[in-house]
């Protein structure tokens, strides 16, 4: 039996902006889907259920129908196959809705489309709950802070209509930036090379280690690519590291989040420095300087943010001020960084986890 055709129906609501992100002309990149951090309202329509239900490992494709404004303000219909992707967070015993992607196919409707230039892109779903979706999303906010080498995102408020029920769900959920797209818009290429986090540019290699630490991840490793993408201006230039699904770090704080037991972490609130052993501590001189400097701005990328409880922006904020005091305290701060120079200890542990989501 073919499957049923889903209609999908976007618009965009130009609603607070979530973030202090800066956007230039020249960084919008492929498009105008990541060039404004108004929140988009979708709604999808059709047998949602078979969807969400479609698990296994080899999922299928969905033929959808996406109507959506396009750059001129008018309505368009574009077809879409849309599937469950990932696998911690596909699996039905771990999270609500699985992640999904949408992939589109090149036509005039979509060059005219808020989607032209688009291919396969990745929208995050609820596992837990809609705030940690909401939690996690700030993360990529505060990445972008740091660097244009990092993914763009957009938040969209999402209505999936089962029309063989007439019943309806409501969550938020964010599009990642596809990642051929990104490393474009730096003039890079992505790449998928066997190396050890010391073969990788090591200034932007240790910004990237420290962001992990800020935000509480410990679930990454360069040696397996885990959570970490690669690029490179060139095949004899060392590559870039660059970070990315954060549902696992202690400030997103998600239910189903634990430590890798090898770490001996208390819990994913307990940070950990994941990086290589670096004995010169002037090596974070510039990096520590940095995140100095953009304290006020991350901080307002919570502070301002009207979709979290007033709680979590306190607890998150407290969170931050602990990770400020650290690299603001040499002798802290070289017992936390030097840490994978301790042989006995376990930041020099390389853990293969879970393949991405």
């Amino acid at each position: 039996m073919a499957k049923p055709h889903f209609v999908t129906y976007c618009i965009v609501a130009a609603l607070i902006p979530l973030s202090p992100l800066r956007l230039s002309a020249q960084d919008k990149g492929d498009g105008d889907l990541f060039s404004t951090d108004s929140v988009l309202q979708i709604t999808v329509s059709g047998n949602t259920k078979e969807l969400f239900n479609d698990r296994d490992e080899n999922s299928s494709m969905h033929p959808m129908v996406i109507s959506c404004q396009d750059k001129n303000g008018q309505q368009a219909r574009l077809n879409v196959n849309i599937k469950t992707r990932g696998h911690f967070r596909k699996s039905a015993q771990n999270c609500i809705y699985p992640p999904l992607q949408f992939n589109f196919t090149a036509s005039d409707t979509l060059s005219q489309s808020l989607f032209s230039n688009q291919h396969k892109l990745k929208l995050v779903m609820p596992c837990a709950g809609d705030e940690y979706v909401i939690r996690e999303y700030l993360v990529y906010k505060l990445y972008n802070l740091i660097t244009p080498l990092s993914f763009k995102v957009r938040l969209a408020k999402l209505n999936f209509e089962n029309t063989n029920k007439k019943t309806a769900v409501s969550f938020y959920g964010f599009f990642i930036e596809e990642e051929d797209q990104m490393a474009r818009r730096n003039k890079f290429s992505a790449v998928e090379w066997k190396i050890r986090a010391a073969q990788s540019k090591r200034a932007e290699f240790i910004q990237m280690a420290v962001f992990e630490y800020m935000i509480g991840n410990t679930d990454w490793s360069v040696e397996y690519l885990q959570n970490i993408k690669l690029a490179t201006v060139d095949s004899n230039s060392a590559p870039i590291t660059i970070p990315y699904d954060f549902d696992h770090a202690g400030i997103v704080n998600t239910p189903y989040a634990l430590p890798a037991e090898e770490l001996h972490l208390s819990s994913i609130r307990e940070r950990r420095f994941r990086g290589y052993c670096i004995n010169d501590m002037q090596a974070f001189d510039s990096v520590f300087a940095k995140f100095n400097v953009l304290r006020p701005d991350f901080e307002k990328v919570y502070s301002s943010c009207p979709l979290l409880t007033d709680k979590y922006k306190k607890s998150t904020l407290q969170y931050l001020s602990g990770f400020y005091k650290t690299i603001n305290d040499a002798a802290e701060a070289n017992k936390e960084f030097s840490y994978p120079c301790d042989p006995n200890g376990t930041g020099n542990v390389i853990i293969k986890g879970l393949r991405e989501d």
